[in-house]
């Protein structure tokens, strides 16, 4: 997954999760994975995501997987 892909994705997730008024600690645990992971994930270096995990966060941010990777 290339960079920009990842931060324009940790963008959208960010986005997503202000919008519904979720810290990162209530999303991490919505979403069944660690916060130092969101974090790292909305970061200035984000790690590549297995699709599972963006399945995950489009879930518990109550959106579509296409929605989240629409940028």
């Amino acid at each position: 997954m290339d960079k920009v892909i990842r931060l324009k994705l940790g963008e959208k997730i960010k986005y997503f999760r202000k919008k519904r008024g979720y810290t990162q600690s209530k999303l991490a645990e919505l979403a069944d994975i660690d916060y130092k992971y969101l974090q790292r994930i909305e970061g200035k270096n984000p790690p590549a995501l297995k699709i599972d995990t963006i399945g995950k966060l489009a879930s518990a941010l109550k959106v579509s997987i296409s929605e989240l990777m629409d940028f």
